[in-house]
């Protein structure tokens, strides 16, 4: 496996160098398709349902927007896709229009007190795209779940029941390596890692890897980590280039050729309760997840 010691992204920018800022191009004009990374190839993909942990131990790497955008974009290729959010920040399901502070049921109590993971789905705006929603209470699920009997696969057992009712379900894993990451892994068959185009890319991946042989060794055979994406792409910076080219050397195939820009757009749809797609369709960061929604499912839609 690659420790992230191993990895460096080449020399600083010279002193007194001012980079230009991130957001849209000057032009504002949406690139063509495939501008972010060529032609979309044709991936050998699993047969549906496929079941994919988005994590990343580090925050701040877009691993949420990315569980959004993509199942949004999955949802709009005419796939059923379930976002089942597993962090205490509930961002992904704010980021779908789901008000936490209101909820019935939230994935609190599918884990904690054996709810059917059913009785506490919700209906995005976005026709087939639909959230399990988090709730401020899983802040306190890793304690909880330390005593619990199957612990590491109390969401694995209430997947069980509904996962033959989705094309995709998307993970949203917490910026962790603690219960509910695990958690997350243990119910998958893949995991797919954002890895943001900075200085710091590959800071803290060594042990994600580490723990996902840990969980395909211990809890689930079949996990694999199938798909990384390159995310915060600007292409006005040499570094960005760097970052992408030794994360390519590093990990091969499994790297999607679409990396999603950096951009303006993308950070404020969340505060709208809307994906990208549904936000600003035309804009840089949706044409870039469509592309990775086709990347993703190998073309199947």
């Amino acid at each position: 496996m690659t420790d992230a010691a191993t990895f460096s992204t080449g020399p600083s920018p010279p002193a007194g160098h001012a980079e230009p800022a991130a957001g849209e191009r000057a032009t504002g004009a949406p690139p063509p398709e495939g501008a972010y990374g060529g032609e979309r190839p044709r991936r050998d993909v699993p047969p549906l349902p496929r079941l994919i942990a988005v994590a990343n131990q580090k925050g701040g790497v877009g691993k949420t927007t990315t569980a959004i955008n993509l199942g949004a974009c999955l949802a709009d290729l005419g796939f059923r896709v379930l976002v089942v959010d597993l962090d205490p920040q509930g961002n992904a399901s704010t980021g779908l229009g789901i008000n936490i502070r209101g909820l019935q049921a939230s994935m609190y109590d599918v884990i904690l007190n054996d709810v059917p993971l059913e009785d506490c789905v919700e209906a995005s705006s976005v026709r087939n795209l639909f959230v399990a929603p988090a709730s401020l209470d899983l802040a306190g699920a890793e304690i909880e779940l330390v005593p619990a009997f199957s612990r590491e696969l109390r969401l694995k057992n209430a997947l069980t029941e509904v996962r033959e009712d989705y094309d995709y379900v998307l993970i949203d894993c917490p910026p962790s390596l603690g219960l509910l990451t695990i958690n997350g892994m243990a119910a998958a068959t893949e995991v797919l890692v954002p890895i943001q185009c900075e200085y710091y890319a590959l800071e803290g991946l060594g042990q994600l890897l580490r723990n996902v042989g840990l969980v395909t060794k211990n809890l689930n055979p079949s996990l694999e980590v199938s798909t990384i994406v390159l995310v915060m792409y600007d292409a006005r910076t040499k570094l960005s280039d760097q970052v992408a080219t030794e994360v390519r050397e590093h990990f091969g195939e499994r790297v999607c050729r679409i990396m999603i820009p950096r951009t303006v757009r993308l950070s404020e749809a969340p505060s709208f309760g809307q994906p990208i797609m549904a936000f600003d369709p035309t804009s840089r960061g949706a044409i870039a997840y469509r592309e990775l929604a086709r990347e993703v499912s190998g073309g199947q839609a």
